[in-house]
């Protein structure tokens, strides 16, 4: 039977990394919760592409400059979504670059031509994500543009997932739990951004929203239902799963049937960034606008659209 909230609560073990992370992120820790000081609505929100700290240490051993080295960067998306800390969410946000650590994978979603040494027996070396350079830690930035001078020692890849991702994991972990046995449910919206490039599915035109459920399957439908027919009636265009149906926090948190649920949104970056220079354009303030909205509309969503809860708390 799947775990309830309750008892996902009861399983987390508190992790203590046997070292504290020395990685220098300017100053910030690796992420941040920012948390209302009531929640008071059973959503977390979730931007784990959008830190932008990149360490020296980091950037000293990449052969891409500053600004090549952000073209993997979900870009502001933390700051498109702070208007749900008001409303009453949580906000778990990375600043650690997703070039660094991408907490979106397996926490061993490894590829062994990266790093001298020998590689766990548990990782998974053979994914998709590996082979396109993609893992958890990846070998590329977009366009396929490599970004390491040279291999990197094995004992920096497990620091990394050690030190970061699985104290990452263990936080959105604990607050999906707890939002779930005070609401009886939890509700992720996992936030991410998409190049301008992307095409609505068998059309020509630019979709400026991608909403991935993994194909039905990580959350209530009423829940994608409604977020696609709010943005739509915006004036957005949106799309479901195509490209994008949500990569490794949507699936495995999303799990309805106990009353967990996880929709990932992707946004056109071409809405409210300049892409090149990676600044803000005119356009973000009037998509936050509308992004803070939608989230006080989608967040009335009624406890009636989640009837799996009765299953779970059986």
């Amino acid at each position: 039977m799947a775990a309830t909230g309750a008892e996902l609560l009861q399983d987390i073990t508190p992790h203590h990394p046997a070292n504290e992370t020395q990685v220098d992120f300017n100053g910030l820790p690796p992420f941040e919760l920012l948390a209302p000081a009531d929640q008071r609505v059973p959503f977390v929100f979730n931007s784990p592409h959008s830190g932008r700290q990149y360490p020296l240490s980091f950037l000293e051993v990449s052969r891409l400059d500053e600004k090549a080295i952000r073209r993997s960067e979900d870009a502001f998306v933390d700051d498109l979504f702070l208007a749900a800390v008001t409303q009453g969410a949580p906000l778990l946000r990375a600043n650690f670059p997703r070039a660094y650590l991408d907490v979106n994978r397996e926490p061993y979603e490894l590829d062994p031509k990266m790093f001298d040494g020998r590689l766990p027996s548990y990782a998974n070396v053979r994914s998709v994500r590996v082979a396109g350079g993609l893992g958890t830690i990846a070998r590329v930035v977009s366009e396929n543009h490599e970004i390491y001078k040279h291999r990197l020692p094995v004992a920096e890849a497990l620091h990394r997932v050690e030190n970061i991702y699985k104290p990452y994991h263990s936080t959105l972990r604990r607050l999906l739990a707890q939002t779930h046995v005070t609401f009886g449910h939890a509700i992720l919206i996992d936030c991410h951004s998409m190049p301008s490039s992307v095409k609505c599915q068998g059309t020509d035109k630019r979709a400026d929203f991608v909403l991935g459920d993994r194909y039905g399957t990580s959350c209530a439908p009423e829940l994608t239902d409604l977020a696609a027919d709010l943005l739509t009636g915006m004036g957005y265009r949106v799309t479901r799963n195509k490209p994008y149906a949500g990569g490794f926090i949507t699936e495995h948190y999303g799990r309805p049937a106990s009353g967990l649920h996880a929709l990932q949104i992707e946004i056109n970056r071409g809405l409210y960034m300049d892409e090149v220079e990676h600044v803000r354009h005119t356009g973000f303030m009037r998509l936050a606008r509308d992004l803070a909205a939608f989230a006080a509309e989608l967040m009335t969503i009624p406890d009636a659209a989640f009837p799996a809860d009765a299953i779970a708390a059986e």
